[in-house]
């Protein structure tokens, strides 16, 4: 693939397409494009939660699969979304083992960028996705630092409530931290 163009996670926010869903916007490396892809919660959740380096006291799913991953000598070295169909987007996960074996598994995209990030991996899709999909923002696009503050804030605050939802109230604590903690930094440089 010698058209494979290399993107990295700008954000999340709400989705305004859909409800109960959020945007992941994937930005271009090495470009101003983005690619908003259309993610559930719990996987809006779960990347949220590693690009803000929190760690909940129990293993997230992509965390678990991180471990077992590791217990068997095999990480993951980039994730390839291939294909758009629809609005959905199609990911491969490869893998390589420590003997040298490598291989492929398909996986749902949301799921494919959890995982890059907790395995430190590159994320790439191909020039014409990015093209047919993507969008470069205008200049009245850009988010200013307030409005990144409050996405973060907005998105925490859906986290805990859907922490609250499933009874996993020692998430649902360390999230109501980190919004105070936010909330309190907010506060201080506005000062």
């Amino acid at each position: 693939m010698d058209n494979k163009v290399e993107l990295r996670v700008l954000n999340i926010s709400n989705s305004q397409l859909q409800a109960n869903a959020f945007a992941l916007v994937l930005e271009e490396v090495n470009g101003p494009r983005q690619l908003p892809v259309i993610i559930g919660s719990i996987e809006a959740q779960a990347i949220a939660l590693k690009l803000k380096g929190l760690t909940t006291p129990r293993p997230f799913t992509h965390d678990l699969f991180v471990t077992f991953a590791e217990y068997l000598q095999t990480r993951l070295t980039q994730v390839f979304i291939y294909k758009a169909r629809d609005g959905i987007f199609y990911s491969y996960l490869y893998f390589e083992k420590e003997d040298g074996e490598s291989f492929k598994v398909d996986s749902r995209t949301s799921d494919a960028v959890a995982l890059a990030l907790r395995f430190g991996c590159p994320i790439y899709t191909t020039e014409e996705i990015l093209s047919a999909e993507g969008y470069i923002p205008e200049v009245e696009d850009e988010k200013d630092e307030s409005e990144m503050y409050c996405e973060t804030i907005e998105s925490l605050k859906e986290s805990l409530s859907q922490a609250i939802k499933d009874e996993d109230y020692e998430l649902a604590s360390e999230l109501r931290d980190e919004i105070k903690r936010i909330e309190e930094e907010e506060k201080r440089l506005n000062q």
